[in-house]
């Protein structure tokens, strides 16, 4: 089964965008009923996470202590000027695993998926992988 590839498009160098409508949206375009779906980000500066998407005010308090913990700074040894986006990304990681069932994704009651940007604002792919039970 081939995967499918969502655009998410950001507009600020750290920035988190829930993508759960639109691997919901894939999960019901191809018609898939129980199985599991993985959505991957392949870029070495952005990642995926889950969390509360229930209060907007979530995604600025993480955004927030992800530069305090881990600062825009020059003493970095790469020199591109993103290390501290590769090192996020890290500490977030590039894919998560959910279960379907019934067609629906199996999300705790607050949870949604988040597209985490830390070298924007870019257009980046986000891959989604949908395998039947």
């Amino acid at each position: 089964m081939k995967h499918h590839e969502l655009q998410v498009k950001t507009t600020s160098r750290s920035q988190v965008v829930d993508i759960t409508s639109k691997v919901q949206q894939v999960i019901y375009d191809i018609g898939l009923q129980n199985g599991i779906v993985i959505v991957y980000v392949p870029h070495t500066t952005a990642g995926v996470a889950v969390n509360e998407n229930a209060d907007p005010d979530v995604k600025i308090d993480f955004i927030r202590k992800m530069s305090d913990m881990v600062p825009v700074d020059s003493s970095y040894k790469h020199l591109e000027g993103n290390s501290d986006s590769h090192i996020k990304t890290i500490l977030t990681n590039t894919s998560q695993t959910f279960f379907v069932e019934n067609g629906k994704l199996m999300l705790g009651t607050w949870q949604g998926i988040y597209f985490c940007e830390y070298d924007g604002p870019r257009t980046r792919k986000c891959w989604i992988k949908c395998l039947e039970e």
